[in-house]
C-alpha cells in the first residue's frame, strides 16, 4: 500500500510519522512524507503532479493553513491551502478509490452554542481561517457525493481542536513564560478540549487501518475528534503548569499567580469561538462497532483517555526530554 501524508513538519505529521516508525510500517508500506519543500500547496499543478506519481492508498492531509490572524489578510494564502488543496486531494481518491483522512476545526463554529456540537450543527465560521476550513469539508463532501455503489473510495474529516504536539503550542508557550515570568494573565470563558496530535493520529488509524495494518471500510463522513472533558485557556495554563512543577521543573511562575481574564480584555484581528466543545458520540459509535478488528489501541484505551492526562503525559516527556 501506499502512504502519502501532507503536512511532515507539523504537529500531526510528526506525530504520524511516529507512529508508522513505532510500528515498522515503512517495511509493510511505502510511506512518502511531505512538507512545504517538497509540495506547494498553492500550486495545483505540484499537487496533482505528486499524487499522480506517488499513486497513494491512503493520503492524509495533515497540513494547513493555520496561522487564524494573519488569515484575514492573507485570504487567497488561507483558502488555497485550506479549501482549494483539499479539493484536489479528494478529486483524486474519488478517481482512483484512494482513502482520504482530512483535518478541521472548532473554528468552523461561531460558538455560540451553549451545549457541545455535533457533526449536523450549521457552519458560521466568524473568521477567514474557519471560513477556509470550511470551504474545504465542503468541498471533500461536494467531491465525495454520489460516488458509483462499487467504488473503493471513502473518506473521514476529523475536526479537532486545540491541538499540541511536536512544534510550538499554547502549552509550550505557557511553559516558557512560566520560566520568565512570575504573573500571567491568561483567557478563562472560551471553553474547549485540548488535543494531542499522537492521540488524533492514532484515533485516525484505528478507524482506516485493521490488525494487519491495511485499510478496511469504515463510514465516510465527519468526525469530532477531541479527548474526554473539557476546560479553558486559563486552566489548561494552571494545569501545565503545574504538571512542570511537580516533574521538579524550576519555573518562576505558580498556577496561583495565573489571573483569569475574559477574551474582551485580550483583543486579537480573528474573533475566536467562546465555545468550542464538540461532542464525539459519531466516532464513538464507530470505533466501537470497528474496535473488534483494529490494531491500535482498543476503544477504551483511547475514547476513555482525559485531556488532563494527555496534558500530563505530554508536559512529563517534554520534562524528560529537557524541552522545558
Amino acid at each position: 500500500m501506499n502512504i502519502l501524508v501532507f503536512g511532515k513538519d507539523g504537529q500531526l505529521g510528526k506525530a504520524f510519522k511516529a507512529i508508522f516508525d513505532a510500528n515498522n510500517l515503512g517495511k509493510l508500506h511505502c510511506i512518502t512524507y511531505v512538507g512545504r519543500a517538497e509540495c506547494d500547496l498553492c500550486n495545483a499543478d505540484a499537487i496533482a503532479e505528486l499524487l499522480n506519481r506517488i499513486k497513494p492508498d491512503l493520503l492524509i492531509n495533515a497540513a494547513a493553513y493555520t496561522a487564524v490572524d494573519k488569515a484575514e489578510t492573507e485570504v487567497h494564502l488561507a483558502y488555497a491551502i485550506n479549501a482549494k488543496a483539499p479539493e484536489l486531494m479528494a478529486i483524486y481518491a474519488k478517481r482512483y478509490g484512494a482513502t482520504f483522512l482530512h483535518y478541521s476545526t472548532d473554528y468552523v463554529f461561531d460558538g455560540s452554542k451553549k451545549t457541545p456540537y455535533i457533526e449536523s450543527d450549521v457552519l458560521n465560521p466568524l473568521g477567514i481561517y474557519g471560513k477556509s476550513k470550511a470551504a474545504g469539508e465542503e468541498a471533500i463532501e461536494e467531491t465525495f457525493a454520489n460516488l458509483p455503489a462499487d467504488s473503493s473510495a471513502q473518506y473521514a474529516i476529523f475536526r479537532t481542536s486545540w491541538v499540541y504536539g511536536d512544534g510550538g503550542n499554547f502549552i509550550r508557550t505557557i511553559l516558557r513564560l512560566a520560566k520568565e515570568r512570575e504573573t500571567l494573565k491568561v483567557i478563562a470563558d472560551q471553553y474547549g478540549v485540548p488535543t494531542s496530535a499522537t492521540w488524533l493520529a492514532e484515533v485516525s488509524l484505528a478507524l482506516v487501518l485493521n490488525k494487519k495494518h491495511q485499510l478496511r471500510l469504515f463510514p465516510s463522513g465527519i468526525y469530532h475528534a477531541v479527548p474526554l472533558g473539557e476546560t479553558t485557556w486559563h486552566a489548561l495554563a494552571c494545569h501545565a503548569v503545574q504538571v512542570a512543577l511537580d516533574a521538579g521543573v524550576s519555573l518562576r511562575l505558580r498556577p496561583e499567580a495565573i489571573q483569569a481574564i475574559p477574551a474582551i480584555d485580550y483583543p486579537l484581528p480573528a474573533s475566536r469561538p467562546m465555545n468550542s466543545r464538540m461532542a464525539r458520540s459519531a466516532l464513538e459509535a464507530t470505533l466501537t462497532d470497528l474496535t473488534g478488528d483494529s490494531s491500535n489501541m482498543t476503544k477504551s484505551q483511547l475514547l476513555e483517555q482525559s485531556w488532563e492526562s494527555q496534558v500530563e503525559a505530554y508536559v512529563q516527556d517534554l520534562v524528560h526530554r529537557k524541552l522545558i
